[in-house]
Protein backbone atom coordinates (compact mmCIF):
# COMPACT_ATOMS: atom_id res chain seq x y z
CA UNK A 1 0.00 0.00 0.00
CA UNK A 2 1.44 3.13 -0.87
CA UNK A 3 2.38 5.06 2.46
CA UNK A 4 1.38 8.38 0.95
CA UNK A 5 -2.08 6.81 0.52
CA UNK A 6 -4.95 7.06 2.77
CA UNK A 7 -6.88 4.69 4.60
CA UNK A 8 -9.61 4.80 2.21
CA UNK A 9 -7.00 4.15 -0.44
CA UNK A 10 -6.85 7.55 -1.95
CA UNK A 11 -3.40 9.27 -2.94
CA UNK A 12 -2.94 12.41 -0.38
CA UNK A 13 -2.01 15.41 -1.88
CA UNK A 14 1.39 17.31 -1.07
CA UNK A 15 0.15 20.42 0.57
CA UNK A 16 2.23 23.84 -0.12
CA UNK A 17 2.09 27.71 0.72
CA UNK A 18 -0.28 28.04 -1.99
CA UNK A 19 -2.87 26.11 -0.28
CA UNK A 20 -3.21 27.93 2.29
CA UNK A 21 -6.10 30.60 2.21
CA UNK A 22 -6.19 33.40 5.19
CA UNK A 23 -8.95 35.61 5.12
CA UNK A 24 -7.00 39.04 5.36
CA UNK A 25 -8.10 41.13 8.32
CA UNK A 26 -8.66 45.11 8.05
CA UNK A 27 -5.99 46.87 7.37
CA UNK A 28 -3.79 43.67 6.21
CA UNK A 29 -4.16 44.18 2.59
CA UNK A 30 -0.44 45.05 1.78
CA UNK A 31 -1.39 48.94 -0.12
CA UNK A 32 0.94 51.11 -2.22
CA UNK A 33 1.54 55.11 -2.44
CA UNK A 34 1.80 54.61 -6.16
CA UNK A 35 -1.29 55.90 -8.37
CA UNK A 36 -1.36 55.63 -12.36
CA UNK A 37 0.29 58.30 -13.96
CA UNK A 38 -2.11 58.77 -16.47
CA UNK A 39 0.48 60.78 -18.39
CA UNK A 40 -1.87 59.99 -21.65
CA UNK A 41 -4.68 61.73 -20.06
CA UNK A 42 -5.84 64.74 -21.71
CA UNK A 43 -7.61 68.01 -20.28
CA UNK A 44 -11.48 68.70 -21.26
CA UNK A 45 -13.32 71.51 -20.03
CA UNK A 46 -17.10 70.32 -18.12
CA UNK A 47 -20.06 71.54 -19.98
CA UNK A 48 -22.50 69.82 -18.58
CA UNK A 49 -23.49 67.08 -15.49
CA UNK A 50 -26.40 64.85 -15.41
CA UNK A 51 -26.76 61.74 -13.65
CA UNK A 52 -23.00 60.60 -13.46
CA UNK A 53 -22.25 61.56 -17.04
CA UNK A 54 -19.89 64.20 -17.39
CA UNK A 55 -19.99 66.03 -20.93
CA UNK A 56 -16.51 67.66 -21.45
CA UNK A 57 -14.91 69.52 -24.57
CA UNK A 58 -11.92 68.31 -25.61
CA UNK A 59 -10.19 70.45 -28.47
CA UNK A 60 -13.09 70.66 -31.23
CA UNK A 61 -14.76 67.31 -29.38
CA UNK A 62 -17.84 66.83 -27.33
CA UNK A 63 -16.67 63.74 -25.05
CA UNK A 64 -19.15 62.00 -22.66
CA UNK A 65 -17.12 60.43 -18.82
CA UNK A 66 -17.67 59.46 -15.95
CA UNK A 67 -15.80 59.93 -12.25
CA UNK A 68 -12.98 57.44 -11.98
CA UNK A 69 -12.77 55.81 -8.67
CA UNK A 70 -9.90 57.09 -7.56
CA UNK A 71 -11.48 60.47 -7.15
CA UNK A 72 -13.01 59.12 -4.57
CA UNK A 73 -15.98 61.79 -3.30
CA UNK A 74 -14.22 64.65 -5.06
CA UNK A 75 -17.34 66.41 -6.96
CA UNK A 76 -17.04 67.36 -10.38
CA UNK A 77 -18.55 70.20 -11.31
CA UNK A 78 -19.52 72.40 -14.88
CA UNK A 79 -16.58 75.02 -15.64
CA UNK A 80 -13.89 72.39 -14.05
CA UNK A 81 -10.82 71.63 -16.20
CA UNK A 82 -10.69 67.94 -15.89
CA UNK A 83 -7.99 65.26 -16.83
CA UNK A 84 -9.65 62.49 -19.30
CA UNK A 85 -8.24 58.81 -20.57
CA UNK A 86 -10.23 56.09 -22.47
CA UNK A 87 -12.42 56.78 -25.38
CA UNK A 88 -11.92 60.56 -25.95
CA UNK A 89 -12.66 60.03 -29.64
CA UNK A 90 -16.14 61.76 -28.93
CA UNK A 91 -18.28 58.86 -30.89
CA UNK A 92 -21.94 58.63 -29.32
CA UNK A 93 -20.87 55.18 -28.31
CA UNK A 94 -17.70 56.75 -26.31
CA UNK A 95 -17.46 56.57 -22.60
CA UNK A 96 -14.13 57.87 -21.04
CA UNK A 97 -12.61 58.34 -17.33
CA UNK A 98 -12.21 61.53 -15.78
CA UNK A 99 -9.03 61.12 -13.38
CA UNK A 100 -8.29 64.32 -12.09
CA UNK A 101 -9.20 68.14 -11.88
CA UNK A 102 -6.94 71.06 -12.58
CA UNK A 103 -6.61 73.37 -9.35
CA UNK A 104 -9.55 75.86 -9.49
CA UNK A 105 -9.77 80.00 -9.83
CA UNK A 106 -12.85 80.46 -8.40
CA UNK A 107 -15.74 78.45 -6.74
CA UNK A 108 -19.58 79.59 -6.57
CA UNK A 109 -21.14 77.87 -3.97
CA UNK A 110 -24.82 78.14 -2.42
CA UNK A 111 -26.49 76.37 0.47
CA UNK A 112 -30.31 75.17 0.15
CA UNK A 113 -30.95 77.61 3.17
CA UNK A 114 -29.56 80.04 5.59
CA UNK A 115 -29.39 76.43 8.38
CA UNK A 116 -28.21 73.88 5.64
CA UNK A 117 -24.51 72.79 6.72
CA UNK A 118 -24.30 71.49 3.41
CA UNK A 119 -22.26 73.75 0.31
CA UNK A 120 -23.83 72.93 -2.50
CA UNK A 121 -20.97 73.78 -5.62
CA UNK A 122 -22.58 75.70 -8.06
CA UNK A 123 -20.19 76.39 -10.86
CA UNK A 124 -16.05 76.06 -11.06
CA UNK A 125 -13.57 78.83 -12.23
CA UNK A 126 -15.98 81.66 -13.47
CA UNK A 127 -14.69 85.15 -13.24
CA UNK A 128 -18.33 87.37 -13.14
CA UNK A 129 -21.90 86.41 -11.72
CA UNK A 130 -24.49 87.91 -13.63
CA UNK A 131 -27.65 88.45 -11.63
CA UNK A 132 -30.57 88.30 -14.13
CA UNK A 133 -33.75 90.33 -12.48
CA UNK A 134 -37.00 91.14 -14.43
CA UNK A 135 -38.05 94.22 -13.25
CA UNK A 136 -41.69 92.94 -13.70
CA UNK A 137 -43.65 89.75 -14.20
CA UNK A 138 -42.13 89.18 -11.74
CA UNK A 139 -41.54 92.08 -9.49
CA UNK A 140 -37.64 92.28 -8.58
CA UNK A 141 -36.42 90.53 -5.71
CA UNK A 142 -33.98 93.60 -4.07
CA UNK A 143 -32.93 90.47 -0.94
CA UNK A 144 -32.36 88.12 -3.59
CA UNK A 145 -30.04 90.07 -5.01
CA UNK A 146 -28.24 90.96 -2.47
CA UNK A 147 -27.96 87.72 -1.48
CA UNK A 148 -26.27 86.84 -4.86
CA UNK A 149 -23.84 89.66 -4.02
CA UNK A 150 -23.17 88.30 -1.22
CA UNK A 151 -22.29 85.14 -2.86
CA UNK A 152 -20.25 86.88 -5.71
CA UNK A 153 -18.16 88.55 -3.44
CA UNK A 154 -17.67 85.23 -1.03
CA UNK A 155 -16.24 83.29 -4.73
CA UNK A 156 -14.40 86.12 -5.97
CA UNK A 157 -16.17 86.63 -8.56
CA UNK A 158 -17.07 90.15 -10.09
CA UNK A 159 -20.76 91.37 -10.42
CA UNK A 160 -22.70 91.93 -13.21
CA UNK A 161 -26.71 93.13 -12.30
CA UNK A 162 -28.95 92.17 -15.68
CA UNK A 163 -32.13 93.59 -15.91
CA UNK A 164 -34.22 92.22 -17.77
CA UNK A 165 -38.51 93.13 -19.06
CA UNK A 166 -37.84 96.75 -19.09
CA UNK A 167 -40.37 97.53 -21.71
CA UNK A 168 -42.92 96.72 -18.95
CA UNK A 169 -41.05 98.55 -16.52
CA UNK A 170 -38.83 101.32 -15.60
CA UNK A 171 -34.56 100.60 -14.23
CA UNK A 172 -34.29 103.68 -12.06
CA UNK A 173 -36.41 102.85 -8.66
CA UNK A 174 -34.32 99.54 -8.68
CA UNK A 175 -30.97 100.96 -10.10
CA UNK A 176 -31.16 104.08 -7.08
CA UNK A 177 -30.18 101.23 -4.55
CA UNK A 178 -27.17 99.78 -6.29
CA UNK A 179 -25.35 102.07 -8.39
CA UNK A 180 -24.49 103.87 -5.46
CA UNK A 181 -22.72 100.94 -4.58
CA UNK A 182 -20.80 100.76 -7.80
CA UNK A 183 -22.66 97.07 -9.19
CA UNK A 184 -22.14 97.41 -12.80
CA UNK A 185 -25.53 96.72 -14.78
CA UNK A 186 -27.03 96.50 -17.80
CA UNK A 187 -30.89 97.05 -18.98
CA UNK A 188 -31.98 94.65 -21.66
CA UNK A 189 -35.54 94.88 -23.46
CA UNK A 190 -37.08 92.33 -25.36
CA UNK A 191 -36.21 92.63 -29.37
CA UNK A 192 -33.91 95.15 -28.83
CA UNK A 193 -29.84 95.18 -29.47
CA UNK A 194 -27.97 93.19 -27.17
CA UNK A 195 -24.48 94.71 -27.80
CA UNK A 196 -24.00 96.47 -24.21
CA UNK A 197 -23.96 92.75 -22.93
CA UNK A 198 -22.02 91.31 -25.04
CA UNK A 199 -19.41 93.80 -24.69
CA UNK A 200 -20.16 92.72 -20.63
CA UNK A 201 -19.73 89.26 -21.28
CA UNK A 202 -17.02 88.66 -24.06
CA UNK A 203 -13.84 86.74 -23.88
CA UNK A 204 -15.23 85.86 -19.53
CA UNK A 205 -16.48 83.10 -18.03
CA UNK A 206 -20.15 84.31 -16.43
CA UNK A 207 -22.60 82.41 -14.65
CA UNK A 208 -26.42 83.54 -15.12
CA UNK A 209 -28.17 83.16 -11.62
CA UNK A 210 -31.52 84.51 -11.55
CA UNK A 211 -35.41 82.63 -10.04
CA UNK A 212 -37.97 81.08 -12.38
CA UNK A 213 -39.64 83.66 -15.21
CA UNK A 214 -36.86 86.18 -14.85
CA UNK A 215 -36.02 85.78 -18.71
CA UNK A 216 -32.35 84.09 -17.90
CA UNK A 217 -33.32 81.32 -20.50
CA UNK A 218 -34.70 84.27 -23.35
CA UNK A 219 -31.76 86.11 -22.23
CA UNK A 220 -29.07 82.67 -23.45
CA UNK A 221 -31.35 81.80 -26.36
CA UNK A 222 -31.04 85.09 -27.53
CA UNK A 223 -26.90 84.89 -26.97
CA UNK A 224 -26.46 81.83 -28.22
CA UNK A 225 -29.55 80.96 -30.92
CA UNK A 226 -28.43 77.27 -30.94
CA UNK A 227 -28.78 77.06 -27.10
CA UNK A 228 -32.45 75.92 -27.89
CA UNK A 229 -33.04 77.02 -24.13
CA UNK A 230 -36.86 75.74 -23.03
CA UNK A 231 -38.80 79.24 -21.91
CA UNK A 232 -41.56 78.86 -19.30
CA UNK A 233 -44.72 80.88 -18.85
CA UNK A 234 -44.73 82.83 -15.71
CA UNK A 235 -48.39 83.22 -13.56
CA UNK A 236 -49.19 86.20 -13.23
CA UNK A 237 -51.00 86.34 -10.03
CA UNK A 238 -48.23 84.60 -8.10
CA UNK A 239 -44.71 85.35 -10.42
CA UNK A 240 -43.74 82.32 -10.46
CA UNK A 241 -42.40 80.01 -13.46
CA UNK A 242 -41.42 76.19 -13.79
CA UNK A 243 -38.08 75.48 -13.71
CA UNK A 244 -37.26 75.18 -17.46
CA UNK A 245 -33.28 74.66 -16.88
CA UNK A 246 -33.07 71.48 -14.80
CA UNK A 247 -29.31 71.63 -14.80
CA UNK A 248 -26.00 73.72 -15.46
CA UNK A 249 -24.41 74.18 -18.62
CA UNK A 250 -22.24 76.28 -20.45
CA UNK A 251 -22.16 77.78 -23.75
CA UNK A 252 -19.67 79.25 -26.18
CA UNK A 253 -20.39 82.66 -27.24
CA UNK A 254 -19.78 83.84 -30.78
CA UNK A 255 -17.52 86.40 -29.83
CA UNK A 256 -15.59 84.66 -27.32
CA UNK A 257 -15.85 83.68 -23.84
CA UNK A 258 -18.12 81.14 -22.07
CA UNK A 259 -22.01 81.57 -20.37
CA UNK A 260 -23.17 78.96 -17.95
CA UNK A 261 -26.82 78.86 -17.44
CA UNK A 262 -28.21 77.76 -14.08
CA UNK A 263 -31.10 76.24 -13.10
CA UNK A 264 -33.81 79.01 -11.53
CA UNK A 265 -33.61 79.14 -7.64
CA UNK A 266 -36.17 80.26 -5.26
CA UNK A 267 -33.82 80.78 -2.50
CA UNK A 268 -30.13 81.32 -2.42
CA UNK A 269 -28.63 80.03 1.02
CA UNK A 270 -25.22 81.53 2.72
CA UNK A 271 -24.50 79.39 5.81
CA UNK A 272 -21.34 79.16 3.93
CA UNK A 273 -20.27 82.79 4.48
CA UNK A 274 -19.10 84.44 7.24
CA UNK A 275 -20.46 87.31 8.88
CA UNK A 276 -17.98 89.59 7.81
CA UNK A 277 -18.15 88.27 4.05
CA UNK A 278 -22.00 89.55 4.09
CA UNK A 279 -20.95 92.84 5.84
CA UNK A 280 -18.57 93.04 3.40
CA UNK A 281 -20.70 93.04 0.49
CA UNK A 282 -22.32 95.89 1.48
CA UNK A 283 -20.02 98.66 1.22
CA UNK A 284 -22.14 101.55 1.70
CA UNK A 285 -22.86 99.87 5.62
CA UNK A 286 -18.86 98.38 6.14
CA UNK A 287 -17.54 101.56 7.38
CA UNK A 288 -20.16 102.11 10.20
CA UNK A 289 -19.51 98.70 11.28
CA UNK A 290 -15.53 99.63 12.73
CA UNK A 291 -17.47 101.56 15.45
CA UNK A 292 -19.56 98.98 16.74
CA UNK A 293 -18.49 97.01 19.80
CA UNK A 294 -16.44 93.78 19.63
CA UNK A 295 -18.94 90.63 18.87
CA UNK A 296 -21.36 92.65 17.54
CA UNK A 297 -23.73 90.63 15.22
CA UNK A 298 -24.97 93.72 14.02
CA UNK A 299 -28.72 93.07 14.52
CA UNK A 300 -29.65 94.31 18.14
CA UNK A 301 -28.73 97.23 20.52
CA UNK A 302 -25.46 99.04 20.38
CA UNK A 303 -24.97 98.33 16.82
CA UNK A 304 -23.05 101.92 15.63
CA UNK A 305 -24.93 101.35 11.88
CA UNK A 306 -28.21 102.61 13.12
CA UNK A 307 -25.88 105.53 13.96
CA UNK A 308 -24.58 105.50 10.74
CA UNK A 309 -27.71 105.55 8.76
CA UNK A 310 -29.43 108.05 11.06
CA UNK A 311 -26.26 109.96 10.02
CA UNK A 312 -27.25 109.79 6.25
CA UNK A 313 -24.17 107.35 5.39
CA UNK A 314 -26.80 104.64 3.72
CA UNK A 315 -30.10 104.17 2.80
CA UNK A 316 -32.09 102.55 6.07
CA UNK A 317 -33.31 99.32 3.44
CA UNK A 318 -29.93 98.65 3.11
CA UNK A 319 -29.47 98.05 6.95
CA UNK A 320 -33.01 96.34 6.86
CA UNK A 321 -31.59 94.13 3.74
CA UNK A 322 -28.36 93.35 5.68
CA UNK A 323 -30.42 92.69 8.73
CA UNK A 324 -32.44 90.34 7.64
CA UNK A 325 -29.73 88.57 5.76
CA UNK A 326 -27.92 88.14 8.87
CA UNK A 327 -31.11 87.24 10.88
CA UNK A 328 -32.17 84.46 8.38
CA UNK A 329 -28.69 83.11 9.17
CA UNK A 330 -29.30 82.83 12.76
CA UNK A 331 -32.51 80.98 11.85
CA UNK A 332 -34.66 84.34 13.08
CA UNK A 333 -36.66 84.52 9.32
CA UNK A 334 -36.52 83.56 6.03
CA UNK A 335 -36.38 85.12 2.88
Amino acid sequence: MDPDAGGDGLRRREYDEDDVRIRPGRGSRPRTRRRPGHVDAVVGLVTAVDRGRFTCLVDTDTVTAMKAKELGRKGIVVGDRVRIVGDVSGRPDALARIVGAEPRTSMLRRTADDTDPVERPVVANADQLVIVTALADPEPRPRMIDRCLVAAFDAGLTPLLCLTKADLASPDRLLAAYTPLGVPYVVVERGCPLEEIRGRLADRISVLVGHSGVGKSTLVNALVPSAARAVSHVNPVTGRGRHTSSSAVALPLPEGGWIIDTPGVRSFGLAHVSTDSVLAAFPDLAEGAAGCPKGCTHLGDGCALDAWVADGHAEPARLESLRRLLGSREGAGEE
